[in-house]
């Protein structure tokens, strides 16, 4: 027998006490190998394998006890999150990974792979792979709870705007959808005039006020009603009523300014058009292309309404037109002669205006306008207009709007569509009348949105339903190809939307999708 060399010392080797595998006696605990410690010792007992989630089905939150609702996608990082703090025992062990096994999206159970390690005996880490089930049961929320009760609400938003169309309110909803402004609001309700927003909170309620003050001309009221106190600690709870009502003037109007007001907004002639309604009134002179701005607090201090709206347009024939002056980013300043598409055939009369259509309109054309000439206007500002002696012989017979696109089809075949908000229309339906006047002001604004570039930037538009599309092409095609060819031959003038204006639809919450 040989000695050892100096300064080597001999390892004590065993054998294994299960399988007798010579193991090191020094390194080893429990006098087990690595396998057998494998095989023996179980460093996830305690830790649950099945487990239960809760979700609401209105707003699609998780439950994270005790009381506290979030939102998490499926297989995302948050849901995994919640998963393993639903695990009792897996504080103990060291989580290596986690990652979800793919179920049955209708199967409502969610498996989780989760690895962990842990010392199993002094110097021996063990590392282990198990699944953990989890069912989902529905549970609903307070906030859904109180939304599905009467009276529930804290404060309330009222919208108005006495106009006798919608176009404003439409327009607004599109505003609003974009920037998904009334995602917290509990229920919309529509009456009168306008919409209620109700919420359960009275910071929501003033952060969407505050959104309204960003994007229209509004004036805001505020009032509170005591519900209840409590005398023994001095605690009240109210109820916050606020009223925002909307400039009573629309796009495309005509408006007699007070001429004190004109001059005072850069001397401009009071018989304007307004042709944008953004956080101020944008009106424009269409014989100057002079244009002015009448800011919200100028305008409520002596508020004034509009002198004609798009209802009362007339339609007129291009017979004549001639650029003459310059050009203001889309206006172009020209002469036309005119006549009322009804008097073709009838009499020879025509009108002889100014126009800032010049880049847009051809002999030809039709246009829509007011006609001045031998209509009465119960307006104080126009009387004041007809008495001067400085405004009285600048009054037009005709005042141009906007170009009219011919469509003989009633419902044209859009490639988009714009979404609504879902909202509550009360106790009372809409009468018949009611409802085509609605369905009218929807048309009108979805041809206001095809026709003015500046005005569907700031909307949010969306491809249409492929599904809806082929069921009205094949109706389409079933009245014959002579009949399709005319009808397209019909609308080539109307100004087209590019497919790269469009946005992908990928479903939002409480939304009604409308073409």
């Amino acid at each position: 027998m040989q000695p050892l060399p100096v300064g080597q010392k001999s390892g004590a080797t065993i054998l294994c006490c299960n399988c007798g595998a010579p193991i090191d006696g020094t390194t080893s605990a429990g006098a087990l190998c690595y396998d057998c410690i494998k095989l023996t010792v179980d460093i996830s007992e305690g830790i649950q394998r099945e487990a239960t989630l809760h979700i609401c089905r209105d707003c699609e939150r998780w439950l994270q006890p005790p009381a506290h609702w979030l939102v998490a996608a499926p297989e995302s990082r948050e849901l995994l999150a919640l998963c393993l703090r639903k695990l009792r025992g897996l504080s103990k062990v060291r989580i290596i990974d986690a990652s979800f096994i793919w179920t049955e999206p209708h199967s409502r159970r969610i498996k989780v792979k989760i690895t962990i390690q842990q010392e199993a005996f002094q110097g021996t880490i063990l590392q282990q792979t198990f699944e953990v089930e989890y069912v989902v049961a529905y549970h609903q929320c307070p906030d859904c709870a109180k939304s599905f009760t009467a009276n529930t609400w804290r404060a309330v938003v009222q919208l108005r705007q006495k106009v006798p169309h919608k176009r404003t309110f439409l327009y607004l909803e599109q505003l609003i959808l974009k920037h998904s402004a009334h995602k917290d609001t509990i229920n919309i309700k529509e009456v009168k005039d306008g919409l209620d927003f109700f919420y359960a909170q009275r910071n929501q309620a003033e952060k969407f006020v505050d959104f309204l003050s960003s994007v229209a001309p509004v004036r805001i009221k505020k009032s509170q009603e005591l519900i209840s106190m409590d005398i023994h600690t001095s605690t009240k709870s109210y109820k916050f009523s606020f009223s925002v009502e909307l400039v009573p003037i629309c796009k495309d109007d005509l408006v007699a300014l007070p001429i004190k007001l004109a001059k005072s907004i850069g001397n401009i002639s009071p018989l304007t058009l307004c042709y944008r309604v953004g956080t101020s009134v944008n009106l424009l002179d269409p014989n100057t292309l002079q244009t002015a701005d009448v800011l919200t607090p100028i305008y409520w201090r002596s508020p004034f309404t509009s002198l004609a709206d798009v209802q009362e347009l007339v339609q007129f024939v291009v017979m004549d037109l001639e650029p003459i002056g310059p050009t203001k980013g889309r206006f172009l300043l020209a002469e036309a002669t005119v006549a009322r598409a009804s008097d073709l055939g009838v009499n020879d009369k025509t009108y002889f205006t100014r126009t800032h259509l010049g880049q847009i309109l051809h002999p030809g054309d039709q246009v829509l306008g007011y006609h001045l000439t031998g209509t009465n206007f119960n307006n104080p500002q126009f009387e004041a207009l007809e008495d001067s002696n400085s405004y009285a012989s600048s009054i037009p017979d005709v005042m141009l709007v906007k170009k009219y696109y011919e469509r003989k089809k009633k419902s044209k075949i859009r490639n988009w569509r714009v979404k609504r908000m879902a909202k509550d229309e009360g106790e009372l339906l809409p009468r018949k009348q009611d409802q085509e006047r609605m369905e009218r002001d929807f048309e009108m604004f979805l041809r206001d949105v095809e026709e003015d570039t500046e005005y569907r930037s700031t909307v949010a538009l969306y491809k249409a339903q492929e599904r809806a599309r082929a069921e009205k092409m094949e109706g389409i095609h079933a009245e014959g190809e002579v009949e399709e060819k005319e009808e397209d031959s019909e609308d080539e003038e109307v100004p087209p939307i590019s497919m790269d204006e469009l946005l992908e639809d990928f479903g939002e919450l409480q939304v009604d999708n409308q073409e």
